[in-house]
């Protein structure tokens, strides 16, 4: 690699006025998001985290999504409203992505880039003719599922198409950035076109701090029925997050600990409150729909600990969400679960339910809550922004360098 590139843009950046550290090669970045109707907020926050911090870094940064046109003459995610959301972002999108990406080559001296931040829009990589293209993977397992693998993830016909065109334009990409080592593994198996694939695990998506008690009542004050001791979980209804695990675990301890069982984020299904209600412990649940930040961060500052038997994950945000908050984390061994958890947490098999049971009613004691605590926050240490996007930088100096190399040159002509 040239080492004038990939000094200038990554390593050996300049200090900036406001205390960023600033490129010394001018760098251009078209950051591809999320289509907004379609409510993926994790990858919403992700491409607005990359803009802010791109900006501060001295980048020349953009963002731009597919809108809603067809859209909006009927929303939802089912449907009429999906396949009209489809031609906004599969048929109208890709010809304003051309457009675009000719427009910041024309108006930039420098290096340009295009960054597509979620791996479910990779299909744009054939839109982005001429110029590097980087793709954040988040994980494969839609894409495994899509291609019979279990993941909890199962796919319709349609669905199985779109993994597969989605498979495809990953392989198309200059370079993929895996957000956790189990992506990385995926993304090695299933690639093809000796596509190269990074590492860059993510980063704290808000300044998640622990909260002082006092201030963390004041903010739960509004939540009816909510007490000082509980479990925590945060996440939706999908299989994959097994929440009917958290319910069992939970169901565990009711007769040894006096806890509640919060959620938060998506509403229980009728399905999992059926289950609370056999299992006798609805009346110790609280729901908290999509909390705010501040709200969220009150929350984990309080928990007991935060329950985390997922089954499958791309990189598991709660976790360090958890952990920069003081909350004691117990997670499933699974997929990039350790990697992530470090030495800041507990694991276990995701079938060995009575194992969390006994690792929640350990938190229980102050001092053992206290230590699990302090494990996290040091190593909850390891994600931050500031070293997430410094990685960032240097794939883009790989990216352009290796661009137009005759190893990279059939990619490059095939989109």
């Amino acid at each position: 690699m040239n080492a004038g590139l990939q000094a200038g843009l990554a390593p050996a950046l300049a200090q900036g006025e406001d205390g960023h550290r600033q490129p010394a090669v001018k760098l251009a970045v078209m950051l591809v998001g999320n289509y907004l109707p379609d409510g993926q907020e994790s990858m919403q926050r992700f491409a607005a985290i990359m803009e802010k911090e791109l900006a501060k870094a001295g980048v020349d940064v953009t963002l731009i999504r597919p809108e809603p046109f067809f859209g909006r003459l009927r929303s939802g995610t089912g449907g009429l409203g999906k396949w009209l959301a489809y031609l906004d972002k599969f048929i109208v999108f890709p010809h304003q992505l051309k457009r675009r990406v000719r427009e910041l080559q024309a108006g930039n001296e420098g290096h340009c880039i295009v960054h597509i931040c979620d791996h479910s829009n990779a299909m744009y990589v054939s839109s982005a003719r001429g110029i590097p293209v980087v793709t954040t993977c988040h994980d494969l397992l839609a894409v495994r599922g899509g291609l019979g693998e279990d993941t909890d993830c199962p796919a319709s016909f349609a669905g199985k198409r779109l993994q597969r065109w989605i498979l495809a334009g990953l392989s198309r990409a200059t370079t993929v950035a895996c957000v956790s080592s189990a992506t990385k593994v995926d993304a090695d198996r299933m690639l093809t076109g000796g596509t190269r694939t990074r590492l860059v695990s993510n980063g704290l998506n808000h300044t998640y701090h622990p909260v002082p008690r006092p201030m963390a009542d004041a903010r739960l004050s509004s939540i009816a029925g909510l007490r000082d001791r509980y479990a925590f979980h945060v996440g939706s209804n999908l299989r994959r997050k097994n929440r009917e695990g958290v319910l069992r675990i939970f169901a565990r301890t009711a007769a040894r600990w006096d806890g509640q069982l919060v959620f938060a984020g998506q509403p229980l299904s009728p399905a999992l409150r059926e289950l609370a209600a056999s299992l006798r412990i609805a009346d110790r649940i609280v729901e908290i729909p999509k909390p705010d930040n501040d709200t969220l961060e009150a929350l984990y500052s309080r928990a007991t600990a935060l329950l985390f038997p997922s089954r499958f994950e791309g990189f598991g945000w709660p976790i360090i969400e958890a952990q920069a908050c003081g909350c004691p984390v117990i997670s499933s061994n699974s997929g990039p679960m350790p990697e992530v958890v470090g030495e800041g947490g507990l694991l276990r098999d995701v079938e060995d339910e009575a194992g969390f049971a006994e690792d929640l009613l350990r938190l229980t004691e102050p001092a053992e809550r206290e230590r699990w605590s302090q494990k996290g926050l040091a190593n909850v240490q390891r994600f931050t922004i500031e070293r997430m996007v410094q990685d960032y930088l240097r794939i883009y100096a790989e990216a352009i360098e290796v661009y137009g190399t005759p190893s990279d040159s059939g990619r490059r002509h095939a989109s």
